[in-house]
């Protein structure tokens, strides 16, 4: 343990620079290096993370209370393909004039659509009523499947 001043002596002698790493600590903790090298692998490996970081949107798909069996198929189809990409996926009950009134139709059309999708699924929102709609969300409990993009190449190209 060196005091604030040799270690001040000893990277102005190794022609470094003296950085505080945990101000906190008691000592507080230091190193003697190039802080433009430190600052740039930082920076390095700030950029790399952000580049390997997926992005989980969350889709939307809206629902009315009177879907037929059809129609309800279609949207899980799309739902399926929503989740197999990796997105999360919110599902909204759209209740709309008088329909408000049997409130237990759009819990029953929420648990069959859950249901429809059995062990594939996790539900992260359970279904709650806000305002004029039900709205729940639902996220794969699969990996998302990994899609590379190719980029052409220059040889390739016509001239």
């Amino acid at each position: 343990m060196l005091s604030r001043q040799e270690a001040l002596e000893a990277a102005r002698a190794a022609g470094l620079d003296l950085v505080e790493i945990s101000p906190d600590a008691s000592p507080p903790v230091a190193k003697i290096i190039n802080w433009g090298k430190y600052n740039y692998q930082k920076t390095k490996q700030l950029q790399k993370s952000k580049r390997s970081a997926k992005v989980v949107d969350v889709k939307q798909m809206r629902f009315g209370l009177k879907i037929s069996d059809n129609d309800l198929g279609v949207k899980c189809r799309k739902i399926t393909e929503f989740l197999e990409d990796g997105h999360k996926v919110k599902i909204m009950v759209v209740y709309r004039g008088r329909e408000l009134a049997h409130k237990e139709i759009g819990f029953k059309l929420a648990d069959r659509i859950i249901e429809s999708f059995g062990e594939s699924i996790a539900v992260d929102q359970q279904p709650q009523f806000a305002g004029k709609q039900l709205g729940f969300v639902i996220r794969s409990t699969h990996p998302a499947k990994t899609v590379t993009k190719e980029k052409p190449d220059a040889k390739t190209k016509n001239s």
